[in-house]
């Protein structure tokens, strides 16, 4: 529960204060004097304070300058007489929250405390978020808590010990190549070689020469001998991904190589011995290929002593906040920018997005958001457009097509329901003088109690 301090030597106005943020649920301690609640404070530290700038024995200036070089966490919201609404101005600029003018009105007191609320919820959120990332880094390159994740990071962990062929089934996006750095770093073969293969982007004649090597003379243009991707990574791990995409007559090659442990370079006669770990990869069905005739269920086997399947990104959704936040670091990082993180709509926002492109689309999304952005925290404007149009208000949506006055009365509405019906609040918001909202209330028929038609 958060905890306030009420530090006011205005009894009534203490009492008061203490009364209704108590009824809002808070914690409330209330001080007349600023000694008593520095001594309170040093022991006890609260997440908020209502602060009187006048005080009987301590200036309210020096108990703020002490409060945030002693608890930098601590929010600050000054409460003074109208006259000296100028101090509380110059209190924000040294670190206050906010200022309240004497006398306050309970909407404003709760408004307050609710919003300095939230801001400590964000910070502490960040900060148990930051300790998650660290947590969750039981594997080389992974974000995540989920149970889907843990269940994966286990499954690495037992494999890497075992120096067998493995099968990645998974969506493009989602963390392969990871994946297999991961078995081959945790294993005992760290130091050696580690080499990628896309089996999808060669013909056939190049995918032989590429993985076996040739000799000199193989073939016109063989002006010397090349070592093969597969011999190069003596002692270490070979990934061989879109390995569904390899033709049937290197497959059959490939399951030769699996099964003797030797290659062939093209052109040689010597068969040169394998000391290697393969790992397969695959965003397709390798048992509907087999069953199509399009893969030899012989390899299929031979590749598949284990099997991993990565989650999609939307099987994983507790995983998101802790992703953004890191992606977040690396753009910061990248872009020499301080975006401290997103706002609720923005997380809602991603949180209910399908990610057909998963954690490899997320962080696109989260570098472009990062290097447009000139606030603080993401906001949905600064995401790419095809989220920017999930953020659209639902009653915009409608199929009916709205009058601009029906529009006007809508959102006016809300404005008051968010704002209890507190016209200076919702003139704030609306930038709308108070008479102006009261002839929109009377000419829309709104009263406290109206709610937004559907």
């Amino acid at each position: 529960m958060i905890s306030i301090a009420v530090v006011d030597d205005e009894r009534t106005a203490r009492r008061m204060t203490a009364r209704i943020l108590r009824q809002a649920g808070y914690l409330v301690e209330t001080f007349a004097s600023g000694n008593s609640f520095l001594e309170k404070m040093s022991v006890d530290p609260f997440d908020i304070v209502f602060l009187d700038l006048r005080l009987p024995d301590k200036n309210g200036f020096d108990i703020l300058t002490h409060i945030k070089a002693t608890h930098r966490d601590t929010e600050v919201i000054i409460v003074t007489a109208n006259c000296s609404i100028d101090n509380a101005v110059e209190a924000t600029k040294e670190g206050a929250f906010h200022y309240l003018a004497k006398p306050c009105r309970s909407h404003d007191l709760r408004l307050m405390a609710d919003r300095a609320s939230e801001k400590i919820r964000l910070h502490r959120e960040n900060v148990h978020l930051k300790s998650q990332i660290g947590e969750s880094a039981i594997i080389p390159g992974f974000i995540g808590n989920s149970r889907a994740m843990k269940a994966i990071f286990e499954t690495i962990a037992k494999v890497a010990q075992v120096n067998c062929n493995v099968l990645l089934e998974a969506e493009t996006g989602t963390g392969k190549q990871l994946t297999a750095r991961a078995i081959h770093e945790l294993g005992g073969n760290s130091k050696a070689p580690f080499v990628y293969f896309n089996c999808g982007g060669f013909a056939e004649d190049l995918i032989c020469s590429e993985l076996f090597g040739h000799e000199k003379g193989a073939f016109t243009g063989a002006v010397s001998r090349k070592i093969g991707l597969l011999e190069s990574a003596a002692g270490g791990t070979v990934l061989l991904d879109e390995i569904g995409e390899m033709p049937l007559s290197m497959q059959v090659k490939l399951l030769h190589v699996l099964q003797e442990r030797r290659i062939l370079r093209v052109g040689g006669t010597r068969p040169v011995d394998l000391n290697i770990r393969i790992i397969a990869a695959t965003n397709k069905d390798l048992k509907e290929l087999v069953r199509q005739g399009k893969f030899r269920e012989d390899l299929y086997y031979r590749l598949n002593v284990v099997t991993i399947r990565l989650p999609r990104l939307k099987e994983r959704k507790e995983d998101i906040p802790l992703l953004i936040y890191h992606f977040i670091a690396k753009a910061n990082k990248a872009f020499s920018k301080q975006v401290r993180g997103v706002t609720s709509q923005t997380l809602h926002l991603l949180l209910n997005y399908s990610f057909p492109g998963n954690v490899r689309e997320l962080e696109n999304i989260i570098q472009h958001a990062v290097a447009l952005t000139e606030a603080g925290k993401l906001t949905p404007e600064d995401l790419p457009p095809r989220l920017r149009e999930l953020h659209t208000p639902a009653e915009w949506t409608d199929k009916e097509l709205l009058s601009l006055a029906e529009v006007e009365k809508r959102y006016i509405t809300r404005v008051l329901v968010k704002t209890g019906y507190n016209i200076k609040a919702a003139g704030h918001i609306l930038k709308m003088p108070r008479t102006t909202l009261w002839r929109k209330m009377k000419k829309y028929g709104l009263k406290k109690g109206a709610t937004i038609s559907r």
